[in-house]
């Protein structure tokens, strides 16, 4: 799910990338274990001292990037959000969480789990198609004529429903937060 560089502070002051990639989440006895090892090597390289510090240098995503890391975030809070995101949550819902959190839909990381059924999903999509779709489900165009059906401004529709503030776009897909 995500893999990030835990780096040894100490070493890499001292001019050195002593670090390794971990995979979260993981127990939290394996990160333990992980983080030893790379201030174990850090202490070796740099010949000296005690090494207790360390931060993120990189990481990856290995589909949806579900919220930003920064390189002084502590790997085992990110670990226990990951934890919970994967216990909780669908795979195919990470995209939901994402925009949740992007968009303020909701106030923190737990929320966001608890809201994520609350988004429809319209998978590549437009907001025009998602006016289309609207109008198709509740106007009933059937006593219409042609010429009238045929000219109705689906892209201004959209944007009227975009700017009711319940429409986030993400990519090639819309959400709708029914919240």
């Amino acid at each position: 799910m995500l893999r990030v560089f835990i780096t040894d502070l100490a070493a890499y002051n001292n001019g050195y990338l002593v670090g390794e990639w971990v995979n979260l989440p993981m127990e939290k006895e394996e990160l333990e274990l992980s983080i030893k090892d790379i201030l174990s090597q850090g202490e070796k390289v740099c010949k000296y001292g005690s090494h207790e510090e360390y931060f993120i240098t990189d990481y990856e995503w290995e589909d949806v990037t579900v919220f930003s890391i920064q390189e002084y975030d502590n790997p085992y809070l990110l670990n226990e959000k990951l934890t919970l995101l994967t216990e909780k949550v669908d795979s195919v819902q990470y995209k939901n969480v994402k925009t949740l959190l992007e968009n303020e839909l909701v106030e923190n990381f737990e929320d966001a789990i608890a809201n994520v059924d609350k988004l429809i999903v319209y998978e590549n999509s437009t907001m025009k198609d998602v006016a289309m779709q609207y109008i198709e489900e509740f106007v009933d165009l059937n006593g219409y004529h042609s010429l009238i059906v045929n000219h109705i401004d689906y892209e201004g529709i959209g944007r009227d429903l975009e700017i009711q503030g319940s429409y986030f776009k993400d990519s090639s897909d819309i959400f709708q937060y029914i919240g």
